[in-house]
């Protein structure tokens, strides 16, 4: 019974250092690389956003296994990129209401192996700069998944601060205690071990 315990507090564990260890990575990179950017065109820096990086998440999973051609991503001709279907899904599971994502700026881009320079040069010199240099963006969530990542932006008004919606809404559920009942759940096996 012990062994079993101690495997589930393990698996716990290491799930969360996993998903720290991707999101502290080639995103914070990214961050740091687009940071410098608009700093040498004396733009304010952008801060993390965790409800954008959340949707940011959502967006990056549907890319996950598409092919990088020329209507994805930086690449994409103006008005060829497709739509996202799925976004009022999305924006469910991130707490989100629609009218916070209105003045943000979703940008995905493909990247074959996600070369950091690759990727940095795919928003800075691509028609993502037009966002990248505009003052009115203040934060940012960035999120991988293959050869995709995904930056959105958002901004420090009502209409673009993607801060969560309120409990009940039509975009949000009511209730979603999963991280919590995950820490409640670690704690009780850790105070049976002792």
């Amino acid at each position: 019974m012990d062994s079993k315990i101690s495997l589930l507090c393990f698996l716990v564990l290491a799930s969360s250092l996993l998903h720290c260890a991707r999101s502290d990575g080639s995103d914070s990179r990214l961050l740091k690389g687009i940071n410098s950017y608009r700093a040498s065109l004396k733009v304010p820096a952008l801060s993390e956003n965790n409800n954008a990086a959340c949707l940011a998440e959502q967006l990056a999973k549907q890319f996950k296994g598409q092919p990088c051609t020329n209507t994805t991503g930086a690449n994409t001709v103006p008005g060829t990129e497709q739509q996202f279907p799925d976004y009022p899904k999305y924006l469910d599971h991130c707490h989100l209401n629609a009218s916070v994502t209105e003045d943000g700026q979703v940008m995905p881009a493909c990247v074959p192996g996600l070369v950091p320079d690759v990727v940095l040069t795919n928003y800075t010199k691509s028609q993502y700069n037009q966002y990248l240099n505009d003052t009115k963006f203040s934060g940012v969530g960035i999120a991988n998944e293959g050869d995709w990542v995904v930056v959105v932006l958002s901004t420090s008004t009502g209409s673009g601060g993607y801060s969560p919606a309120p409990p009940g809404s039509n975009w949000a559920p009511s209730v979603h205690p999963f991280n919590q009942l995950i820490l409640l759940l670690v704690a009780i096996v850790c105070l049976l071990m002792m």
